[in-house]
């Protein structure tokens, strides 16, 4: 069985998405309504710009979400037996299988971007990968911590993003340190998957129930639950609730590997999704 899997941020780089533009009339369509249905040229920040600028969340997650969907419209027999997303990645996987169009997931895209990056400039929050040690013991040490900090992205063995304040999370990561775990800070400025998106929810709870969801054409594993879901007010409750609930992507790629999936594709820039992917199915 066949598993598609589409990344969140970090996967983003200057010209993603040019190759496609230049050599298929669909995807060049496609670029340009986005260009008109966001009332600026994100394509001229994909293609021309620069890393600091693509790098702001209200134009990665756009970048991204443009890049993947465009590029499972333009493949050869896009036809999944499941699929999963990373974060962001979720709404790209949704728009894959048409639980919404690809316009209405900009729009919605567009909205959880601009939401997130709104917090991520009122609030100091940061993120950082824990490598070598146990998931519990990490879940310890934050749920002992007098801040708001958690574990965030659950994304392969002996890897656990954490997230939350700037200054809990330095206190945790010089305990983890100490405990021979080696740390990793993201290169965002954002608390994501933490309490701290809270006002961010409720945002995207507003603008979601404006949008016609559709049943899944087959099951998405999703973040909240590491579950197949089809059924489409179950698949907004779990996108609302993703904002601020740890990302299972390790529990995702199991839970599908126990259903089946012996090939998982990346649909979108990069190949992060696969290395990480790699090292669960391998475990």
């Amino acid at each position: 069985m066949k598993a598609y899997i589409f990344p969140g941020q970090g996967s983003q780089f200057i010209g993603m998405g040019k190759d496609l533009y230049n050599t298929s009339n669909l995807a060049k369509k496609l670029f340009l309504l986005s260009d008109e249905i966001l009332g600026f040229q994100i394509t001229c920040i994909m293609f021309n710009g620069t890393m600091e600028i693509l790098k702001n969340t209200k134009y990665t997650q756009l970048a991204i979400y443009i890049y993947s969907v465009i590029k499972t419209k333009i493949l050869n027999n896009f036809n999944p037996d499941m699929v999963a997303g990373h974060s962001l990645g979720e709404l790209s996987a949704l728009a894959s299988i048409d639980v919404f169009s690809f316009e209405e997931g900009l729009k919605l895209v567009a909205q959880r971007a601009l939401a997130m990056q709104e917090i991520c400039e009122s609030v100091h929050g940061r993120m950082a990968a824990v490598f070598g040690l146990e998931d519990e013991v990490i879940e310890k040490v934050c749920e002992k911590d007098n801040g708001i900090i958690v574990p965030a992205n659950y994304n392969c063995p002996g890897q656990l993003v954490i997230s939350g304040e700037y200054e809990s999370l330095k206190r945790v990561c010089s305990f983890f340190k100490k405990m021979g775990g080696k740390i990793f800070m993201l290169p965002v400025h954002g608390a994501f998957h933490s309490p701290i998106m809270e006002p961010a929810k409720k945002k995207l709870a507003k603008f979601i129930k404006t949008i016609s969801f559709r049943d899944s054409k087959c099951p998405i594993y999703q973040n909240v639950n590491a579950k197949p879901v089809r059924k489409s007010s179950n698949i907004k409750k779990n996108l609302i609730e993703q904002l601020t609930s740890p990302v299972k992507w390790k529990q995702s790629i199991e839970n599908m590997i126990k259903n089946g999936a012996i090939s998982f594709i990346d649909v979108g820039p990069g190949c992060i999704l696969q290395k990480i992917t790699k090292k669960i199915y391998q475990k």
